[in-house]
Parts: structure tokens; C-alpha cells; sequence
């Protein structure tokens, strides 16, 4: 049997196949979703949350491109917190606890009415290829989808193996079929590959818990949204528990490491640094007597909860003991015992900035095979890998997003350049220019360019375009509004007496001034919308620094568009180091920055590359 009519196959549909699927379809070409089960859709695997810091930014800007997660996050939201909130909001990162059976319902509603979207209960088994072009897949089945672009996103599916002390079992997660034929194919394939590992907890029955002896973590008062469309929470808002392990959580860890799948030796692959196993964290830090236990309730509907902060590959009776060791977890049920799950994944070396692999026409790579770990990241490869597939297909542009326009740019450009060596997750420390890359602003930088690329929506486009004419409309409002240092002192707002005026801006600039004392100086700032003085006021703090960055990535994209070409011979290049040609030769630069970004590369080195490409470019002239 042959299945036609497809522009783009989408392979699995979690985080980053979901968001691939409908990238594409907003661009207007007709999408197959080919996923082992539709009930699985939008299945929360691991954490119940969305968000956070440096994660909470690549949500904004999914949204700010039409992508879905910010807006079936604010509908499943159960906890909603702004993290970093004493720190400037370029650093503050929005993050809610996540209804796993909201989300869910609401992914799956979403898929069923998305026009172009067609989802087909099958496992891939292969996939087609026509010399060194893919052009479909083959399912278990022995039938057929043929399409001219092609987006795998695996998960941790590909040849997955789920630990559980010594105990191993085949599986892609807890209660699902790993994909083994698939990673075969790709291995066949010649791309580099290798393994990595992750883990999650157990899970807990909240009936068993003591919450009265807990202290609790309310949500904030006011919730930091992730969608540029919402207004409020949809959910009811709850609090969590917070617990903590002890000296004899500890010990009995350590009593059994052997019997820890990680520490027995039956994993290779590597784990996630910044989120480690409760045995990583008693063997590192081992003069800590204690870690902090978050307990998360999964769902407003049944009675599972999450323990954040315990994630282990240890077996069943020792998890029992060591979480029952906690304060107010004395007779904890455990529902779904923790386990850590090793799989392939690609080098993302291999793939463009587009997410297409190099070697192979038609094939796109997003989510977790190319090493990352996380939602947020997920599905902002997705968005990116489905948006660049209808492109190819419709004959539109690439879309590449910068380091100076996007965390997206950041997180895909340290991918296809840097590689990973273990997991990898988005932090604001990797953006360069995190003042201008703020949570707060993600519309302003990113929708305008959806507009133009085509995948926003009229109702979006509609909204934004009438915030920005009301912010400019301020701003016209605000023109010329200025005062003298003795009145802004008989405000109640403390200010050098040198005679000098201030305009409200330079007010706005000082963070320790509130907006309702400048109120009362210039009254017409009353009739400015609350949400758009306070990014105006954000504008003007980060202003300043924002212009002297200006020059930094004027250079950036000078050397971004000295483009190095494609098939320039790096081995016959002298003066090299063996090393940094075989990194050149793998990575392939697009750009002398690229090139600069590559692990290792000195300046002399990239002196003769620069050199190299102006000899190209001189005798093609």
C-alpha cells in the first residue's frame, strides 16, 4: 500500500514533532504525522513543566512565530512562577507546572483540527531513499509514505534501552515500544552517532504523603504567561511540597551505588550535567547533608506526584527505601518506579542551520536525536526543522534565525557548530546578547520576520500589529514630557539637585522608581495600557546598553555574510592543525563567524580560512 499526497512526513509527534507538524502546515503544505499511538500525543514524559531559565525564552519565541506550546501551556498551567524575578528580566525566566492530562487533551485537540495535518497510527520501519535523497518512509506494515521532505524526530526512541538497576528493558519510554529498525537505518547511514542518557524519577501516590508537615511553594500572584495572546491562566493555580533528602537518604544511596544501573556499568551513554541523578548528586557533592525535593502534583485530576530532584537508575526496593528516608514521605507510595532510559542520538554537526542533514537531501533532524534535552528545545528545533521543509517544498527561502535575533539561533548555532558531549540545554549564559534576547520582548524580535516568512496566523498578526501601533502611540504620548529636579523631589522620588530636567524616560530607566509616583507627574501617562508602559519601561532600562551591543553585532553579521564555501578543500589547506581540519572538514562552515565558533579554532587558524575563502572569491571573479 502506498500512502500520497504529502509534501512533508513528520516521524514522531512529541515536543518537536508536534511543532514541526504544524510549522509546515502554516505555511500552507499538507503534513503526514506518522506516530506509534494518537493517544500518546502530547505525553509529558519526564518533568511536568514548561519553562525556566534560558527555556522560558524559547518558548516566548515559539509563540512569537505561531508556534503552540506557549498557548496549551497557559491552558494546562497549574503553577505559575517567574524565576530570577529579583534579577533584570533579561536574565527572569517564566515557568509553570504543567497539568500532564491538560496538556495532553489539549495537543491532541489541537492536531485533530489542524487543517493539512493527517496523523497515521504506524511505527516507521525504514526509511526510502532514491541515491542520496530521502523520499518517504516505510511503515512496519510494508506500506509506504512518500514525501519530499522528511522530519525525524525520534525522541528517545532509537534503539532505547530503559534502566532500572540491573534490570534492562527495550523501550523508547515507560509503557512504549523502543524504534530500533529506524536507528538501525539511520546508522546505516554512515552519520555520526552515539549514545546518551537520561532519567526520571519515581513517581508518587500524593495520598501517602504527609503535606501537613511540608513546607509549601505557592504560585505567583500574578502569572507570568508564556503566549503573547493569552491573558490569564486558564487552571486553577496550586501550591507544591518541598522536602529535602538527609544523611540517611545518602547512605542508603551509597550503600547500593552497585546496584545502580550507572554506577553498576550497564550504561555508556552520558547524562545531563545540569539536571544529575540523585546518586551523581550524593557522589559529587558529598559534603552536602541535604538536597531540595520539589513535590509537584502531575495533574488537578488524579493524585500522582512528581518528585523533582530525585531522578535515578537505582531498583525498585531501594527507591522505596530512600524516598520513604524524607520528611513527610514516611509512607509514600510509589506508583511508577524511576528509571533512566540510554539512546542514539545524531551528531548535530552532521545537519545545517536549516536542521537538514548535510549528506541527505529531503531529511530534516529535530529534538532530542540531535542531543538536546528538554521541551523547550525540542520543540523550537521542530518549529525550525517543519518551517525549513515547506519552505523547500514551496521553493521559499531557508529560515535561519542568528545569535543576535533569537535564543533559537543560539541554541541551533551551538548545535550544528559546536557539537554536544552530553545532553544539551538552553541557559541564558550562552546568548552573547541576552539584553536584547529578552523573554519580555521575543514578539518584537521575531514576529514581524513570521509575518514575512508566512507561518502567523491573521489573528496574531492582527494582534501584534495592533500592540506595536499602541507602543508607538505611547511613545508619542510620552514625547517631551520632562520636569525639573524639584518637582520630581516633591514626588517622593529622590534625584540629584543639579538643575537639570528629566524626561520621563530617564525616570523610567531608574528601577527603583515606581510607575505610579511618575503617575502623578505627568498625568496623561494614565492613559497608557499598564502592559505597555511596563515594557516600555523595560525598553528604556535596557536602552542604553543595548546601543553599545549594537556595534557587536553589526561585526557579527559582517562575518556572517562572509560566506565560506561549501566544498573548500580543508585538507589541502597548510597550516592547520590535524585536528582543527578534521573539525573544519565535519562542520562545514556556512561563515567566517561559524568557523570562529568552532571548538579549539585560534586566530591564526582562522586567519588562514578567512584567506583562503578571499583567494576563492578573487579568482572566481
Amino acid at each position: 500500500m502506498k500512502h500520497s499526497g504529502f509534501d512533508v512526513i513528520v516521524i514522531g509527534c512529541g515536543h518537536a514533532g508536534s511543532e514541526a507538524a504544524f510549522a509546515a502546515a502554516r505555511l500552507g503544505v499538507s503534513v503526514a504525522v506518522v506516530t506509534h499511538r494518537f493517544d500518546r500525543i502530547g505525553e509529558m514524559s519526564c518533568n511536568p513543566a514548561i519553562g525556566g531559565l534560558g527555556k522560558g525564552h524559547l518558548v516566548r519565541e515559539i509563540d512569537a512565530l505561531d508556534g503552540v506550546m506557549g498557548r496549551l501551556a497557559d491552558r494546562a498551567g497549574i503553577q505559575f512562577r517567574l524565576l530570577n524575578r529579583r534579577k533584570g528580566p533579561a536574565v527572569q525566566g517564566p515557568r509553570t507546572q504543567i497539568d500532564r492530562a491538560l496538556y495532553r487533551d489539549a495537543m491532541q485537540e489541537e492536531v485533530r483540527n489542524a487543517p493539512r495535518i493527517r496523523v497515521i497510527e504506524a511505527e516507521v520501519d525504514d526509511l526510502l531513499i532514491d541515491g542520496r535523497r530521502v523520499t518517504g518512509v516505510r511503515l512496519a506494515d510494508g506500506s509506504q509514505v512518500h514525501a519530499r521532505s522528511t522530519i525525524l524526530t525520534a525522541g528517545t526512541f532509537l534503539r532505547g534501552v530503559i534502566h532500572i538497576g540491573d534490570r534492562r528493558v527495550q523501550g523508547g519510554r515507560w509503557g512504549d515500544r523502543p524504534a530500533n529498525g529506524l536507528g538501525q537505518t539511520i546508522d546505516s547511514f554512515g552519520l555520526p552517532m552515539g549514545r546518551l542518557k537520561t532519567g526520571t524519577p519515581p513517581r508518587l501516590d500524593g495520598r501517602t504523603i504527609d503535606w501537613d508537615v511540608l513546607d509549601m511553594q505557592d504560585a505567583d500572584t500574578e502569572p507570568s504567561l508564556f503566549s503573547f495572546l493569552s491573558t490569564t491562566a486558564s487552571a486553577r493555580q496550586i501550591s507544591c511540597g518541598i522536602t529535602h533528602t538527609n544523611p540517611q537518604t545518602h547512605d542508603i544511596i551509597r550503600e547500593n551505588l552497585d546496584r545502580s544501573a550507572m554506577y553498576g556499568g550497564h550504561i555508556d551513554g552520558i547524562g545531563p550535567r545540569y539536571c544529575p541523578s540523585i546518586e551523581d548528586k550524593v557522589m559529587r557533592f558529598a559534603d552536602k547533608s541535604e538536597h531540595q525535593v520539589f513535590l509537584e502534583p502531575e495533574s488537578l485530576t488524579d493524585d500522582v506526584v512528581y518528585p523533582n530532584g530525585i531522578s535515578t537508575s537505582l531498583p525498585e526496593d531501594i527507591q522505596r527505601e530512600y524516598v520513604q528516608s524524607m520528611r513527610g514521605l514516611e509512607r509514600a507510595a510509589i506508583l511508577q518506579p524511576g528509571y533512566a532510559i540510554e539512546y542514539d542520538y545524531v551528531d548535530p554537526r552532521a545537519l545545517d542551520h536549516r536542521l537538514a542533514v548535510q549528506d541527505f537531501a529531503g531529511l530534516w533532524l529535530a529534538g532530542q536525536i540531535n542531543g538536546t534535552t528538554g521541551y523547550e528545545e525540542a520543540a523550537a528545533q521542530g518549529l525550525i526543522a517543519g518551517l525549513n521543509a515547506a519552505a523547500t517544498v514551496s521553493g521559499g527561502d531557508p529560515v535561519i534565525f542568528d545569535r543576535a535575533e533569537a535564543y533559537i539561533g543560539v541554541l541551533i548555532d551551538d548545535l550544528v557548530t559546536r557539537g554536544v558531549t552530553e545532553p544539551y540545554r538552553m541557559f541564558t549564559s550562552r546568548a552573547e546578547f541576552r539584553l536584547s534576547l529578552r523573554a519580555d520582548n521575543a514578539d518584537q524580535r521575531l514576529t514581524a520576520r513570521g509575518i514575512r516568512i508566512g507561518c502567523v496566523s491573521a489573528a496574531r498578526a492582527r494582534a501584534f500589529n495592533s500592540k506595536m501601533e499602541c507602543m508607538q502611540a505611547s511613545l508619542s504620548v510620552m514625547a517631551g514630557m520632562s520636569e525639573t529636579p524639584n518637582t520630581l523631589s516633591g514626588a517622593g522620588i529622590e534625584v540629584r539637585q543639579d538643575g537639570q530636567r528629566r524626561s520621563v524616560f530617564d525616570m523610567l530607566r531608574q528601577r527603583t522608581v515606581e510607575i505610579s509616583s511618575l503617575k502623578s507627574i505627568w498625568p496623561a501617562l494614565e492613559t497608557i495600557p499598564e502592559d505597555i508602559l511596563r515594557q516600555i519601561q523595560i525598553d528604556a532600562i535596557y536602552a542604553y546598553y543595548i546601543e553599545r551591543q549594537a556595534r557587536d553585532i553589526e561585526q557579527l553579521r559582517s562575518e556572517e555574510a562572509a560566506e565560506v564555501p561549501y566544498d573548500l578543500d580543508y585538507s589541502a589547506m597548510s597550516g592547520l592543525s590535524n585536528e582543527l581540519r578534521e573539525k573544519l572538514m565535519r562542520t562545514r562552515p556556512r561563515s567566517i563567524a561559524q568557523a570562529g565558533r568552532i571548538d579549539g579554532m585560534t586566530p591564526a587558524a582562522l586567519s588562514l580560512v578567512f584567506a583562503e575563502v578571499q583567494r576563492r572569491l578573487a579568482k572566481s571573479a
